[in-house]
Order: structure tokens, then sequence, then C-alpha cells
């Protein structure tokens, strides 16, 4: 702060003898310049941290700090998505409940937890009581899951090997996946190292990418950065899957959509080749797809 009042305040200088000095700025002119680049640096700073958050490869949400407010086109999902959460826990900490509608300019509490109740299993609520400070969690990333400690899940119907790739399913959490695109896999799920939360796809731009399960579109936009034009469906209270990359999407948001059927044109957009990045996520948490599509 002190270089920026110097620098807006030199020493007085000396001038000849007979020559007069010029007009001074007033001090509430000298206060406002004062207070403007004040604002400035603080906005640069602040400005610094925001798209790392999102991009940073060490460190992995969950987040349970802060706050969000709503842009327009923003879903509980695609919040939700964005910070690590499960949907349903972060509308529950949030008084939000079915159909999870939000609306423009609305704040979303990050610093909350909520509780989430399926069949006999909850998983702990944390709210702060009225009487102490609501708790935020630190910086530093939380454990991560490596593939040796992630349980896989149980195939219940294996798919029909001398079928094409294509129309191959597999039942895997009671739903029938199938591979939204049939090009090379080009990087796999990592929690180590360069941190990736799904596959990538290799393809043409234009090729179809297709839905991987029966679900619903919670999701349809560009909001999210780093995924570029990103499709997010709902299959049921627990699994979710995301294509990202699209050149087009096709679909709209609380569309309906079947096993195959295509929802998007494979692209480039926020990636620096044509590909689809492909995610599923359980509880809100990322897990390895290739546990859950037929095995190639």
């Amino acid at each position: 702060m002190r270089g920026l009042i110097n620098a807006v305040s030199p020493a007085s200088p000396r001038f000849p003898s007979g020559a007069s000095e010029p007009d001074r700025p007033s001090k509430k002119v000298l206060a406002s310049r004062i207070a403007l680049l004040s604002l400035m640096a603080l906005l640069l700073l602040s400005g610094c941290n925001t798209p790392a958050l999102y991009q940073d490869d060490i460190y992995n949400p969950p987040v349970y700090w802060g706050r969000h407010v709503v842009k327009p086109g923003e879903t509980l999902y695609s919040i939700a998505w964005r910070y690590g959460r499960d949907y349903r826990e972060l509308g529950e900490a949030n008084g939000i409940g079915p159909p999870w509608n939000l609306k423009a300019g609305q704040v979303i509490r990050l610093d909350l937890r909520g509780s989430v109740t399926s069949g006999s299993q909850t998983t702990a609520a944390k709210k702060p009581s009225g009487s102490q400070p609501p708790r935020t969690a630190s910086r530093a990333s939380p454990p991560k899951q490596t593939a040796a400690t992630a349980p896989k899940p149980a195939v219940t119907r294996a798919a029909n090997k001398g079928a094409p790739l294509a129309s191959q399913t597999q039942t895997v959490a009671r739903i029938e996946w199938r591979w939204p695109h049939v090009g090379t896999v080009i990087a796999g799920y990592s929690t180590s190292g360069k941190v990736n939360k799904g596959i990538d796809i290799a393809g043409q731009a234009g090729d179809a990418v297709r839905a991987a399960a029966t679900g619903n579109v919670v999701y349809a936009g560009n909001g999210l950065l780093g995924y570029g034009n990103l499709i997010i469906v709902n299959h049921n209270e627990h699994y979710l899957s995301a294509y990202a990359h699209n050149r087009k999407i096709l679909v709209q948001e609380g569309e309906d959509v079947k096993a195959g059927q295509v929802i998007a044109e494979l692209g480039s957009s926020g990636a620096e080749r044509p590909m689809l990045h492909f995610e599923i996520r359980k509880n809100g948490n990322p897990v390895d797809p290739v546990h859950y599509l037929p095995p190639r």
C-alpha cells in the first residue's frame, strides 16, 4: 500500500526561482485515486485463484468453504459437479429439495454440509449451529482414493463379447452401460500424478456421442471451466455421467434420453484436440468408467 501511495503522491519537486508550481490534486481526489488503485489490486489478486481451483491437478474437490452465486443457466447438478459435491447433499445443506430449482443470483453456501438418506444409509451431516461459526475445510487436498483402494462395482450382467462394441451393454449398479464412443482411449482415469476424473476417447470432429445409459439430461451448456460444451445425465439417485468437449449439443435440459441415443457431436471445445471426455460420478465422487463399461 505504501508503494501505491508513493506512486500516486510523489515527493514535491523543487522549482526554479520565479516558476509557478503546478496545481496539486486535492486531498479528496488523492484519496479517490488511492481507493481506486487498492480496489484494482484486490480484483487482480482475487481473480488469480478462481480458474486454478478447477484446473489444478494437485487439488481435487470436494470444496467445503465459501459461497457460489448462481449464474443464468446453472443447475444444482452443474454446481455440485463443479465443486465435487453430491447434488442431493448440497441441496439439503441449502434447504433445496426436488426438483432442485434455482434462480439466478441465488447464493449457495458451500461451507454447509447436508445429509443424504438412501435406504438404510445416511451420510453424516455437519451443519454449523447458530452459536458456532461455519466450519470450513482447509485448502489442503483431501485424501485421494487410489485404484488399489477403490472397490470395483459388481457386474450383474456381463457384456456379450460376440457383438460389436458399439452395441454391447453391461449391467452394473442396476444400470445398463454402453460405450458413449468407440474410439481409442487416449487417457485413463487417474487419482494421482496428472489427475483425470474420467477417460478421454479420441475421435473425429462431428462423430456421434451417445448416452452411456438411459437417464435424464440435467445440464447442457458450457458454464463449467475446462469442460467446453458439456452434457450431464442423471441415471438414478446415485449415478451421473458427463460428456465434455462436444462440438454441438443435440439435447436439452429436462429431456429423457435412451442408452445409445445420439446426444452430441464430438468436438474440441475446451480441449486441444477432438475428443470425448467421459465421466461417471457416484454420489458426487468420480469413479473409473472402465469398471462400468463393457470390456474391450
